[in-house]
């Protein structure tokens, strides 16, 4: 059985870790590279960079910052915000990302998932999906729109038929953020997760609403989501990944310590 994963988010503004509940209200959480390193000691499967503004601003990605995290850690790495093109792409990885994260580009564009993945693999390129609930014109159920920007711009697009048009399209990993969820610390979206889950043939990380330890068992075996993301409760030190993973073992949940 596939060990699930556990993976820390860094969301990056002005060269530092922010941290904010649906999106807003950020507040300082560390030095990116200071941060990296304790989850790197705490055995973090992965850790996931955002440039949380980069779109916004119409700028590209810190490179030099990612270049610096890269140097620290021993995990693999995952780079997001800012990337517009194929150099974008090339560039962070040559500074040490094993994937990138594409999210209001690929949107925007949608051949740069197939382009992205036709040079570097499928297994480079995570779509990223932030998604809030609507509810559907005919009443047939709860559904999620797509928002880019940084959680800023609705595109109108449902969140299960872009998941599912972005992996035809050959992203091999879709990580999912619910915006409705996203640092309240009332649990990860386990309807919208298992959705998504549901529709695509490739893994899907969960992200959004980790609170308790109980939540990254809920949304890993419920929801079947392969990874779970969190930051606050991993930034502020209310657990760490070491904790959540050995209470994940004792439930029986497959996890690598």
């Amino acid at each position: 059985m596939l060990t699930k994963r556990i993976i820390p988010c860094l969301d990056i503004k002005e060269s530092r870790v922010v941290k904010g509940v649906k999106f807003v209200g950020l507040r300082d959480a560390g030095d990116p590279v200071e941060v990296a390193r304790v989850y790197d000691q705490q055995q973090a499967d992965e850790l996931v960079f955002l440039d949380i503004t980069a779109s916004v601003e119409n700028r590209k990605t810190l490179v030099g910052l990612v270049e610096n995290i890269a140097k620290n850690i021993f995990m693999p790495f995952t780079v997001g915000g800012g990337i517009g093109d194929i150099q974008d792409i090339r560039d962070l990885l040559n500074a040490g990302a094993e994937k990138v994260s594409i999210n209001t580009q690929a949107v925007k564009y949608p051949d740069l998932i197939t382009s992205a993945a036709g040079k570097f693999g499928s297994q480079c390129i995570v779509l990223a999906i932030d998604a809030k609930s609507n509810q559907n014109l005919n009443n047939q159920g709860a559904s999620w729109e797509v928002y880019i920007n940084g959680g800023r711009t609705p595109t109108g697009l449902d969140a299960i038929e872009w998941a599912k048009r972005a992996v035809d399209l050959g992203a091999g990993e879709i990580l999912l953020t619910s915006m409705d969820y996203d640092g309240t610390k009332d649990g990860y979206d386990l309807d919208l997760t298992r959705a998504i889950v549901d529709a695509v043939s490739v893994p899907v990380i969960a992200s959004g609403g980790a609170g308790k330890l109980e939540h990254f068992y809920d949304v890993l075996t419920k929801a079947r989501a392969e990874a779970a993301l969190a930051a606050s409760i991993f930034h502020y030190q209310e657990y760490s990944v070491r904790q959540v993973k050995e209470y994940l073992k004792e439930k029986g949940v497959p996890v690598r310590l």
